[in-house]
């Protein structure tokens, strides 16, 4: 569903959106669709919503959340026998204030994306390649923080698709699954946004797109740590940072070496333009563009479990304490006023 469908409120999860949230803690159904979203504590609460649940597979069904109903079979096949069932509500209230919330979220968003300080923000990459994106785009996320600003600050427009390595959360999905589309689909244009911990596994693959000449582009969010591992050490265990630091490689040398584009960008002011030349090479690219390591994936709702690991891991010496509370109390500071 594009995100500029008056009907999404984008994704839940710690990925996901406040509107999202706030509809599955207030809803009185809910109909899952050919989804296996594996993170229980985000969906209602058992009993709070009447379930439906609808899947090729069968044995998804009530794998996640109690269901009434499950149905099985082809969900585009299955949703167009429902649709003349359904019908409308006039007291809309419901998906009017999901609305409303989600401009709001857009405006936090906005905001997230256009910090002009260095280091430079993981979000203001993600937004702007987002902008210059073709509506033919096929777009491939790797695993880790990196799926954080892909889900969030890339929207998804009709016509376009986008992957990621989902139940598996595997790393270095994004260069394979890259090439793999553009071999599926010539034509289109493909790009992969990956960590540079998922990136650095598998850069070999990329002397594959140039040996049969596939122009990939592939946008590497440098911070030399393993991000996702690093926070959720911090926030869902409360311990400092441990073994999370990686040896800085020069992607766009090992792009040059391969026999393709490389190019690096560690300037917001400049990184739209740097886009715009990774986007234009004829052949397989490597944009490395050098990022905070201090800037946290924070989740649409921050809980006070999290918040309480989050300050013990600060207090036990986590290294660079002091840039991330500057961090996320300058990001909270920018939103309340």
């Amino acid at each position: 569903m594009p995100d500029d469908s008056p009907f999404t409120t984008g994704g839940i999860g710690l990925l996901g959106t406040t509107p999202s949230q706030e509809a599955m803690e207030k809803c009185d159904t809910l109909f899952v669709v050919g989804s296996s979203f594996p993170y229980i504590e985000f969906l209602p609460r058992p009993g709070q919503a009447r379930g439906v649940q609808l899947d090729l597979d069968p044995t998804r069904i009530g794998l996640r959340y109690p269901v009434e109903v499950g149905l099985v079979g082809d969900c585009k096949a299955t949703l167009a026998a429902l649709l003349p069932l359904l019908k409308k509500k006039k007291d809309r209230s419901f998906l009017a204030t999901a609305q409303e919330g989600m401009k709001a979220w857009n405006e936090t968003l906005r905001e997230r994306t256009s910090q002009t300080t260095k280091p430079m923000k993981p979000q203001v990459v993600a937004h702007e390649l987002g902008r210059r994106l073709r509506d033919d785009a096929v777009v491939c996320c790797d695993s880790g923080t990196v799926t954080a600003w892909w889900a969030r600050h890339v929207p998804v427009r009709r016509g376009q698709m986008h992957s990621v390595s989902g139940t598996l959360a595997s790393m270095a999905n994004g260069l394979p699954y890259a090439i793999a589309a553009q071999v599926a689909h010539p034509g289109r244009q493909v790009v992969a946004i990956v960590g540079d911990g998922g990136f650095s596994m598998l850069m070999g693959e990329f002397a594959t797109a140039v040996q049969h000449k596939l122009p990939i582009k592939v946008v590497v969010l440098k911070n030399n740590s393993l991000g996702m591992i690093k926070w959720e050490q911090i926030v869902m265990l409360g311990n400092p940072e441990y073994a999370c630091d990686l040896s800085p490689i020069d992607f766009a040398k090992v792009a040059a070496a391969c026999g393709g584009d490389g190019l690096s960008c560690d300037d917001p002011a400049q990184v739209g333009g740097a886009i715009d030349a990774l986007l234009k090479s004829p052949g397989p690219a490597v944009l490395e563009a050098v990022v905070d390591p201090n800037e946290p994936p924070m989740p649409p709702k921050v809980t006070a479990k999290q918040a309480l690991h989050f300050g013990e891991a600060l207090a036990r010496g986590t290294p660079d304490g002091r840039a991330i509370l500057s961090s996320v109390l300058k990001e909270r500071f920018r939103e309340m006023v």
